[in-house]
This record gives C-alpha cells, sequence and structure tokens, in this order.
C-alpha cells in the first residue's frame, strides 16, 4: 500500500528462472507492495518451481512478446497503481519506493538507465546501447515536444490505474518495442509523465536482446520507424480519446493518431 493506494508489480518472465525467486523475495521485503504478478511468457523450464512458495501469483500468456506479455499483466492487475520491473537481477527492488513517490504527482512515471552514477560495474550498458537508446529517446521528445526524455528502452514503468483504462485500448504492439509504443499512447494522450533514473546492474543469465549488438540495432530502427510512423499520423489525425483522466493535470502536449499497428 502507498498512500492508501494498492501496489501491483509485473514481472514478465521468459528466460529468468536464475534470478526471478530473488528478485520476488527482496520485492517482499519492500513492504508496500500488495500483489506480484509473475507473466510467464511461454518461459524456461523451471520458471513456476522456482517462485513457488513465494506471494507471487503466476499467469500464463501464450501469445510470443514483450507486449504480450505486459498487456496481460496490466488486464490481470488489481492495484490502484501498477509499476513493472525485469526480474532478471538488473534492476533494484528497492527503486520501487522512488518510483511510486513520483506517482504522487505524475500520470505515468518511466524509468532511465542512462545516468552514470547508477549504471553498476558489469552492467551491459555499453557506448552503443546507451548512447543509442538516449538518441531514440531524444528524437521522440523532438517530435513530440515532450518531457524531458534520456531512455527509450527502459522497463521499469509505474502507472496510475484511471490512466492504464484510457491507454490500453490503444496499445497494439506484442513485441519488444511496447515500451516505446506506451511511452507514445502516454505523451498523444496529453498524460502528465516523467522520466526518473533507476539503478542498472549486471544482468543474470543472458539476454536475446541487449545480448546482441544486431538484434538490438535492428529493435532500434524498429522504434524509429514506430515513432515516425505515429508522428507523421498524428498531423494528418490529430484527435485521440483519452479515457479516464490520471492521477494529476494533463500536460499541453500536442495530441495524436487514434491507433498504432504494430510492424
Amino acid at each position: 500500500m502507498w498512500n492508501g493506494k494498492r501496489v501491483s508489480v509485473i514481472l514478465p518472465t521468459y528466460n529468468e528462472k536464475d534470478s526471478i525467486r530473488a528478485f520476488i523475495e527482496d520485492l517482499e521485503r519492500q513492504t508496500v507492495i500488495d500483489e506480484i504478478l509473475v507473466i510467464n511468457n511461454n518461459a524456461a523450464e523451471g520458471t513456476s518451481e522456482a517462485i513457488r512458495n513465494t506471494t507471487a501469483r503466476e499467469v500464463f500468456e501464450p501469445r510470443q512478446g514483450y507486449g504480450a506479455a505486459i498487456q496481460r499483466g496490466f488486464a490481470e492487475a488489481q492495484g490502484d497503481l501498477i509499476a513493472v520491473f525485469e526480474p532478471d537481477g538488473t534492476f533494484m527492488a528497492h527503486d520501487i519506493h522512488k518510483v511510486l513517490a513520483y506517482a504522487d504527482d505524475f500520470d505515468v512515471v518511466y524509468g532511465s538507465r542512462t545516468v552514470k552514477e547508477l549504471i553498476w560495474q558489469g552492467a551491459n550498458m555499453g557506448l552503443f546501447l546507451k548512447w543509442g537508446n538516449y538518441a531514440v529517446a531524444k528524437l521522440m521528445e523532438f517530435l513530440f515536444n515532450t518531457t524531458n526524455l534520456t531512455d527509450v528502452g527502459c522497463t521499469v514503468r509505474c502507472v496510475h490505474r484511471e490512466t492504464l483504462d484510457g491507454m490500453r485500448p490503444h496499445f497494439t504492439v506484442t513485441g519488444s518495442f511496447f515500451g516505446p509504443e506506451m511511452m507514445l499512447v502516454s505523451i498523444a494522450q496529453r498524460r502528465k509523465i516523467i522520466q526518473i533514473p533507476v539503478n542498472y546492474t549486471r544482468r543474470v543469465g543472458h539476454s536475446s536482446v541487449t545480448g546482441n549488438h544486431g538484434v538490438a540495432f535492428l529493435l532500434g530502427l524498429k522504434m524509429i520507424h514506430l515513432i515516425l510512423r505515429f508522428r507523421l499520423r498524428s498531423w494528418v489525425r490529430p484527435a485521440w480519446p483519452s479515457g479516464p483522466a490520471g492521477a494529476g493535470a494533463t500536460s499541453s502536449r500536442s495530441g495524436a493518431e487514434n491507433s498504432i499497428k504494430s510492424a
């Protein structure tokens, strides 16, 4: 519970069986979380056994893809504040307090992994990934004249239930670049958003995305394509239904298109 609001944390999992239990136990020690949801997205054998006897509730999502897993988590979560973390060892559970504190004043809080002082030794945030994520984030910021953005690929985020209910009908991406789509929808609906620095540490195990520069580069191109297409369509169809208002006042950003189709 955070300031009278129930808190749900979504943990999408595919290849995190060696790290997920420790992260769940660390979340449990934070004392502010009411619900932990593990979204099993065709995860590695042994994942279910790893989370057994924890307070987490396991939900199976057969549609493969990060976006599919997160959208299933959003549909299942019961909290008033819904946060997303990766259970691969790269993020720290205590950052939930920081994210929730900012949620007092903002509709959506996004994390950023690009602050040097919070990038731990061994973290997979070299020159290519750091500046690639930063550049794409700045492209989004420039094209939409929105708040300061520094990392388009960080998966840590927190959203109010009322805000999420208005955003969910516009989510279409089921793959790895769902994160940027969520950012675009929140900007288009003139939500009050902020991006804050979070700790980023060494991953347990291998990532199929950030562990391969070629895959990461192609993902970056898809993100750019999504952003440009979104911006171009918004000029043609500027009206964007926002649904229920979020927790804070909306910002005076420009509107955008009515829907996005996944690439």
